[in-house]
């Protein structure tokens, strides 16, 4: 089984802005270098002929590039407990229109729409459950350098599961533009 997912890989000066945003909260797991990036589409786990599929499927993606920045930060929850911390991105009409692409390529290779809204978000910091702090979290201190960055193509990522968290592959890159 692949346990596959479509993101945005954020250029080298994004994520080293994301990184020196970074901060100091008891219970959170901050993400690596490695790990960041803004999902498109996560499809979980699939054989090896649907993920083939879904390869195939996103070949036939035809988007322009376009320009991101980042812009601020907030946090997620689940059932009223915080969850992840991310940072978001400005103008959301791009990476819409390239999520709305990803998902109808997908829809041809037989996977089903989510049902959730998308939010553009690249996640900083999760928390396991019960590790999320009570309160309100000091966000003003990780508000990164608003810093732009192109995005020229997207990815396939097969994401492994491990006892100190998720690491990633990229498996096929996808052009833009």
């Amino acid at each position: 089984m692949h346990r596959l997912f479509i993101a945005l890989r954020p250029p080298l000066p994004m994520r080293e802005a994301l990184l020196a945003a970074m901060g100091d909260i008891p219970g959170a797991r901050w993400q690596d270098d490695a790990q960041l990036h803004l999902t498109l589409r996560f499809v979980g786990e699939v054989d090896r002929h649907v993920a083939e599929d879904i390869a195939a499927a996103l070949g036939a993606v035809s988007h322009p590039a376009f320009a991101l920045r980042l812009d601020g930060v907030g946090c997620f929850d689940r059932r009223g407990r915080i969850d992840n911390i991310w940072a978001g991105v400005t103008p959301h009409q791009p990476v819409k229109s390239l999520h709305a692409a990803v998902t109808a390529a997908l829809v041809r290779a037989g996977i089903a729409p989510e049902e959730r809204a998308f939010v553009p978000h690249i996640t900083l910091a999760r928390f396991a459950r019960g590790q999320a702090p009570s309160g309100t979290l000091p966000m003003d201190s990780l508000w990164p350098a608003p810093v732009e960055g192109r995005f020229d193509h997207f990815l396939l990522y097969e994401s492994h599961l491990g006892a100190s968290g998720a690491s990633y592959s990229a498996i096929a890159r996808y052009r833009l533009g």
